[in-house]
């Protein structure tokens, strides 16, 4: 299948007809394929990923117009699928499940083949300065972003197809990820609460061999404790609670930030009157800190290391009335979407 796109750096288009994805349309913009929260996406092209969205349109190709390149304002997994679909669609769809994957396992911290979430933690590695293989980045983040999507369009299918050549890269979290899987299956306790979209995690307090190294999220970011793949994989729910003796937090995932299709979900809520309510009731000195529901993947937790005085039955009470009686604070779609 030939290309009808390539790729140019999202900095440099000024104005150039242009097709975004996995990000925010641009000047000269004349396709948006993003799932990203209020971006309009034409009718039919719907999808969890943007890469999805992506695939989708190779079966089409008739609404660009006269653009002849395609970019992305940010680097991450899916946004990397996303545009190696377009400018290389035969070699994407020769491998489409996998790639679609490893989409998943960047954006949503889920993976079905243990590949694609080797592949996505070499990918992260790619934008680690102390572990790239690459060249020193640009200091210029929008140069740098190109400079990654560059050297990945390269080496997206080999990442995903052979991760093996990149142990180095993915060796350290796997092993994270094994140990997390572990403790997943034979230490926690998951309650489900599906009317609020909430799963409660329980951990043991002083448990040894509990993980704590945690992995990446997205492209650069990291998140400690349990591997997020293991907590993910463990449930649909997109409202983690993880109870760890006197520890506890709670996380909004990412698909609830953007413009999720395959089912409905409940709409985030404001954590900040729990935190606040939760300040108000501590004793041992222990302060709350939670972020605005906005954030890619919102969250209450306590500040630093912590423990709370309040018995875990007390938290989960109070999560679950905040959770049950708050208003919606997060809407993704567009206005009538």
């Amino acid at each position: 299948m030939e290309s009808h796109f390539r790729f140019h750096p999202y900095h440099l288009l000024q104005g150039r007809p242009n097709v975004i994805v996995d990000g925010s349309p641009t000047e000269g913009t004349r396709l948006c394929l993003s799932h990203w929260p209020r971006i309009p996406v034409p009718a039919g092209y719907e999808a969890d990923l943007s890469a999805q969205m992506a695939f989708r349109y190779l079966e089409h190709l008739d609404l660009h117009g006269d653009a002849t390149v395609v970019s992305n304002n940010h680097f991450d997994q899916d946004g990397l699928v996303s545009l190696f679909a377009l400018v290389s669609p035969e070699a994407a769809l020769a491998n489409r499940e996998r790639l679609t994957d490893l989409a998943a396992a960047g954006d949503f911290a889920t993976y079905r083949f243990r590949e694609a979430a080797r592949a996505s933690m070499a990918i992260a590695a790619f934008t680690d300065p102390r572990r790239s293989p690459l060249p020193a980045l640009p200091a210029d983040p929008a140069a740098a972003t190109a400079a990654l999507y560059e050297a990945l369009l390269e080496r997206v299918v080999e990442l995903v197809v052979h991760p093996d050549r990149y142990q180095s890269l993915w060796q350290e979290e796997d092993a994270c990820l094994t140990e997390s899987e572990r403790c997943m299956a034979t230490l926690a306790e998951i309650e489900e609460c599906p009317e609020l979209d909430l799963a409660l995690v329980t951990l043991p307090g002083r448990a040894p061999g509990i993980p704590a190294a945690g992995g990446h999220r997205f492209a650069s970011a990291h998140a400690a404790g349990l591997h997020p793949m293991a907590l993910h994989n463990a449930t649909r729910r997109l409202v983690l609670a993880v109870l760890r003796g006197r520890r506890y937090a709670v996380t909004c995932r990412y698909e609830s930030w953007v413009q999720f299709r395959s089912r409905p979900l409940r709409r985030r809520v404001d954590l900040a009157p729990l935190a606040r309510e939760l300040d108000g009731l501590e004793t041992g000195g222990a302060t709350w800190v939670a972020d605005p529901p906005g954030k890619l993947t919102a969250g209450l937790r306590l500040q630093g290391d912590a423990e709370s005085s309040l018995p875990a039955g007390q938290f989960r009470a109070l999560l679950l009335a905040h959770l049950h009686s708050a208003p919606p604070a997060w809407d993704p779609f567009p206005a009538g979407g």
